[in-house]
């Protein structure tokens, strides 16, 4: 069994005054003059906001604390040091649930809703909804070690369920995710069910074989691809020529910002919320120098090409995720829109669909009192 080192975040004073001098010394690029700056990628007046709070107001020291306020700890599994929170709640080692962030998040995502999945009884839930949470950070990611080449979703379930049943002696538990979490989730039911209990959704990844079925298929279909025309650019990079990006952004952290802040803003449910209601910039800006700090944005850019070099997400003739599934489509998701259920249960046991009131792609971020809520209701159905 790998040994279970304790760690704590520790990020070196010169270091963020290096990237804070870069940010100070950026050279702002001319930008449209229009009345939606958002529409051609970051909004100049947002990015220039964050980059002034970034270096005038954001303390980083205290994000450091912050960042160190679960125990978290690193454990060798495979050619990786993984990286994770592990919080034993009320549960007391009864109900592990494995969380899974995506890109551009980080295990940052669930600060929000750790002590009350954790802890319910302190913010006046049942002790018996508790969980013990384990919280990792995705390979190449944050303060996981970093791949020599692209690995993908498939890999990093193997990873993590080694993790969870040899590392942590988990032997049965249940499984969440959204964005590449979803899909790491899907291949922790797909591949690993007999460890992986169920799994919970907030998107789908894997596609059913074979060709739409009906009408409401064939539309969402088609809204999928004009969506991917209109707010996929960074997909089909990523995809394929991430190291393309990487070269830009390496030593380049407003440019860093600006790529995670975009996808931010345009994923997010903003139809009652401002961009900064939805994500305080000390919020966003520690998520951001996860990025920064650790040299994840090249790594987390290649985990895209690791999706293609794995094989995608469509499924052979015959072939479906078995574990019982459940699915929280937040409706506020502006390109990843849920499909109908029926695409969905061609490739997962459905079990459970909920549609939520709001809230978009970060869901534990946005809306973390729904998203605890949601994680509940289903654990109890899962039983």
């Amino acid at each position: 069994m790998s040994e279970i080192i304790p760690f704590e975040v520790s990020w070196d004073a010169a270091e963020v005054e290096a990237v804070l001098d870069r940010v100070r010394s950026y050279p702002w690029p001319p930008a449209p003059d229009v009345a939606d700056g958002w529409a051609y990628g970051c909004d100049a007046s947002y990015l220039k906001a964050l980059c002034a709070h970034w270096t005038d107001g954001y303390d980083w020291g205290a994000a450091v604390a912050d960042l160190n306020r679960f125990p978290q700890f690193t454990a060798r599994v495979e050619d990786f040091d993984l990286h994770f929170v592990h919080v034993i709640g009320e549960a007391g080692g009864r109900r592990p649930l494995i969380v899974t962030h995506g890109w551009p998040g980080s295990h940052y995502e669930f600060w929000q809703a750790i002590e009350k999945l954790a802890f319910p009884s302190r913010f006046g839930g049942q002790a018996a909804d508790a969980f013990d949470l384990v919280i990792p950070s995705l390979p190449g990611f944050g303060f996981s070690s970093k791949p020599t080449r692209p690995i993908g979703q498939r890999t990093t379930a193997r990873l993590f369920n080694t993790l969870m049943t040899q590392v942590l002696g988990y032997d049965r538990y249940l499984a969440q995710g959204g964005d590449w979490g979803g899909l790491v989730t899907s291949w922790l039911g797909h591949d690993h069910g007999a460890h992986a209990r169920a799994i919970h959704l907030n998107m789908i990844g894997f596609r059913p074989f074979g060709s739409p079925q009906d009408e409401a298929e064939v539309a969402w279909i088609r809204r999928q691809q004009g969506m991917m025309d209109v707010l996929g650019a960074y997909f089909r990079l990523q995809a394929s020529k991430p190291q393309s990006l990487a070269w830009l952004g390496a030593g380049n952290p407003v440019g860093q910002a600006a790529w995670i802040a975009e996808r931010f803003h345009d994923w997010s449910d903003l139809r009652a919320k401002s961009m900064d209601e939805a994500y305080p910039k000390d919020r966003l800006l520690t998520n951001i120098m996860i990025y920064v700090m650790t040299g994840a944005f090249t790594t987390g850019a290649w985990y895209y090409r690791g999706l293609l070099e794995e094989g995608g997400v469509a499924f052979k003739e015959g072939e479906r995720c078995e574990t019982p599934t459940a699915f929280a489509n937040f409706p506020g998701e502006p390109l990843y829109m849920a499909p109908p259920r029926s695409w969905a249960e061609r490739a997962y046991n459905i079990a459970r669909w909920t549609e939520m009131p709001r809230g978009g792609h970060f869901a534990a971020m946005e809306e973390p009192d729904l998203f605890v809520d949601e994680v509940r209701a289903w654990a109890k159905d899962a039983g």
